[in-house]
């Protein structure tokens, strides 16, 4: 949709002047002199107004009858009083109306001390009744879902959840059952709400008639602190309030920034805190003892075993998983480089791509920002789905094309020009050149509101890339001797050209291609040093030491957005068990390898950062703060060094499979993540094998949906469940990767075999 043209207007609320920009609601012009209007129903998050609760009613000069004000529009000389004898007395009613059914369990109700239905009881109502029936009661509480409860009783149909599933999430599940002193919600077919966002309606309801699951009983407003932070489960990198009681994690609450998130969040983000408190976690250090298990040891074993390392310089190699934060990424490039006199340092799942080419494609005047997708005339998504990739962008796609169909015939009929191409990391790599050349062609350099927005395959994968883990790119993109990438380092390590490998917080047997191939690799190395927090199977078959990595709850450093934003991490709790800070670790294994950092704080590593990369120039973490700061946007930006795309490649055009057998494509599910297959709230969620398959295709194999299958392919085999797809290309078959079993990187050809088990 285009972007909405601004005109002030002037008016009056409660005799003070306001001005505002025409077409904002009363209800949020009065905040901005500091007039409290109440309301229930109004968010305006979730699209236009629907005045269903009536608390937000105010005398208009001019009109008889009071309006709602989170309905009604502001316009020039408007005057509004909201404090007059009618207005009040109207307020009065509607908080007694809402308390004729509402029952008294403020003690135990997990909204209790952050309701809005108590503040604005105490504030605008009565105190008194003049109603003495029996109050209603309903069999509480009943699970809306597995993260999910409702409490009936409570809820006084704002209709805020139903708005948000039929007009946000769009999965369009929920719905008000029955009628009048019996509505309540619920889904319209009666199963659980199961969906990506479904965490959202919590946060939404004003009374506490939805209550999250894991957090029910849990705490009380006054026992608990909030801490900001930042999600590091995948690239949208969404701001939020963790909850702590007694120095846990107990909630995760979204904290909006419109410029990131527009205050969504999703369940991963959501409820995968538990992880951070399991006790699958790593709290401790491991190495691998005389037995051939990794087992328990003390930070000066684990020191020692790691600083072996040292003794492999010119072989020695590291790969970056994208939780890391920039800090992080750029230790660990001087222990490679300095250290270990090595070039070999990857960040990047999909092969090298040239230097030229990904300066380019990181130009500061072509990158297009989160909220350009919200009012771009089209938006274009290539090699990329947003709802498992990055969720938030989902919903702010969504939020665009809901928006857009009013305009869509003045738009076909004028033409847009503010395009912004949403493209994946896993595009190929000879795609890429093609991807900069239509950038081109359309103009999007240097066009506010139009470019280029990359969503990576991990979580910091921007800002890692920018400290220089790349094998051909020093911090900054700054040109250097060209290494090995990863499946360059994996055959090295075969041939023993190299003998040492660091993983920081990735596991190349479920994150990474060819899982055979890195299986015998890592079985060759004389060293394997990793930093996690879930011991996965390739780490507890392969690594020789193993550092507790910490979670973004405990963690400072900073990582970049996508679109370029940097971003700090803050430490809300204290780092369990014998946990320490990854910059710390970082610098004791590059002095053992002879590089002095001269880095005592986190604070100092991050300078160090902001100087060997030039274009961060100038940037604070007290101007970082709590929102952020988008580089490209920086007077420093122009220390970006250009780029230069080699001539798109023709594309080849994929050769159908063979009579019987299918192509071979993958995803990566959202919730196909270590931290939700330990976190107990998730568990529903954890990611199987699902075998896509076109209607056509499984028609002909005799496949019905839901059907065990096997997938074959030279001798491998992997067993998932058929879904039956009609977004599914004839001929193809999808298949989920990173995921803990039967995930698709076992298989290393595009031609595949589905079969029934």
């Amino acid at each position: 949709m285009p972007r909405p043209e601004q005109t002030i207007v002037k008016l009056t609320i409660d005799g003070r002047e306001v001005e505002a920009i025409a077409g904002t609601m009363l209800v949020d012009a009065a905040k901005q002199v500091d007039v409290e209007i109440p309301y229930f129903c109004y968010e305006p998050k979730l699209g236009e107004p629907v005045g269903a609760c009536r608390m937000c009613l105010v005398e208009i000069e001019g009109i008889p009858k009071l309006q709602t004000s989170c309905s009604t529009p502001v316009r020039e000389g408007m005057v509004v009083n909201t404090t007059v004898d009618r207005v009040l007395e109207a307020q009065n009613s509607v908080i007694e109306f809402l308390l004729v059914n509402h029952p008294l369990d403020c003690p135990v109700c997990d909204k209790g001390g952050e309701c809005p239905l108590q503040d604005y009881t105490f504030g605008w109502g009565r105190g008194k009744s003049r109603v003495i029936e029996p109050k209603r009661h309903f069999v509480k509480p009943l699970a809306l879902s597995p993260l999910i409860a409702i409490d009936r009783e409570r809820c006084i149909l704002c209709y805020r959840c139903v708005r948000f599933s039929q007009e946000v999430a769009e999965d369009w599940q929920l719905i008000f059952t029955e009628r009048g002193a019996h509505t309540f919600v619920g889904t319209h077919d009666g199963h659980p709400y199961v969906a990506p966002f479904s965490g959202n309606i919590v946060e939404l309801c004003p009374v506490g008639a939805l209550t999250s699951q894991p957090y029910r009983f849990r705490a009380r407003p006054w026992d608990i602190e909030g801490a900001g932070g930042i999600c590091t489960l995948c690239p949208s990198q969404c701001n939020v309030e963790f909850t702590v009681r007694d120095d846990k994690v107990v909630r995760v609450l979204s904290r909006e920034n419109s410029a990131v998130d527009d205050g969504w969040l999703c369940d991963k983000g959501r409820f995968a805190y538990q992880a951070i408190h399991v006790d699958e976690r790593i709290t401790e250090p491991l190495v691998r003892g005389a037995s051939g298990e990794l087992e328990s040891a003390s930070w000066e074993e684990a020191l020692g075993a790691a600083r072996a390392i040292a003794g492999h310089r010119g072989r020695g190699a590291a790969l970056v998983g994208g939780q890391a934060t920039n800090e992080e990424a750029y230790l660990l490039g001087r222990i490679v480089r300095e250290g270990l006199q090595s070039q070999d340092i990857d960040s990047r799942l999909g092969g090298t791509v040239e230097l030229g080419l990904t300066r380019a494609l990181a130009a500061p005047a072509l990158q297009a920002t989160v909220a350009d997708l919200e009012f771009a005339h089209t938006v274009l998504v290539v090699g990329t789905e947003p709802v498992d990739d990055s969720p938030i962008l989902d919903l702010r796609i969504r939020k665009a094309a809901s928006d857009e169909f009013g305009a869509l015939a003045t738009l076909l009929k004028e033409g847009g020009e503010d395009v912004v191409i949403l493209w994946g990391e896993s595009l190929p790599v000879e795609a890429l050149a093609t991807l900069l050349s239509i950038a081109g062609k359309l103009g999007l350099k240097d066009r506010a509101g139009a470019g280029l927005l990359e969503v990576p395959n991990g979580t910091n994968a921007r800002g890692i890339r920018e400290a220089g883990a790349l094998p051909n790119a020093g911090p900054g993109y700054s040109e250097i001797q060209t290494g090995r990438n990863a499946a360059e380092i994996a055959a090295a390590l075969s041939a023993g050209d190299v003998t040492v490998l660091y993983l920081f917080q990735v596991d190349p047997l479920r994150d990474l291609p060819a899982r055979a191939s890195w299986d015998a690799a890592l079985g060759e190395a004389a060293v394997v040093v990793a930093h996690a927090s879930v011991l996965t199977e390739g780490l507890a078959r392969h690594a020789d030491v193993v550092f507790p990595a910490e979670s973004s709850a405990e963690k400072e450093g900073t990582i970049v957005h996508p679109d370029g934003r940097v971003q700090r991490l803050r430490a809300a709790i204290k780092h369990p068990g014998e946990v320490r800070a990854s910059w710390q670790v970082l610098v004791e294994i590059a002095k053992a390898t002879g590089v002095e950092t001269g880095i005592l704080t986190g604070g100092m590593a991050f300078q160090q950062l902001t100087k060997a990369v030039p274009f961060y120039a100038g940037l604070t973490l007290e101007a970082i703060g709590g929102r952020g700061v988008r580089w490209p946007e920086t007077d420093a930006a122009a220390a970006m060094p250009a780029g230069a795309a080699p001539a798109p490649a023709k594309v080849q055009a994929t050769e159908p499979a063979p009579s019987g057998k299918l192509l071979l494509g993958t995803y990566r599910s959202i919730w196909a993540s270590p931290e939700v297959e330990i976190s107990p709230a998730l568990a529903f969620t954890v990611a199987e094998q699902l075998v896509e398959l076109a209607p056509q295709d499984a028609a002909a194999l005799g496949i019905e949906h839901g059907a065990a299958v096997q997938v074959a392919q030279n001798g491998t085999r992997l067993a998932g469940r058929a879904a039956i797809r009609t977004g599914v290309p004839a001929g193809t078959a999808f298949l989920a990767a990173g995921i803990a079993e039967n995930s698709a990187n076992a298989l290393t050809e595009s031609i595949v075999e589905v079969v029934k088990a």
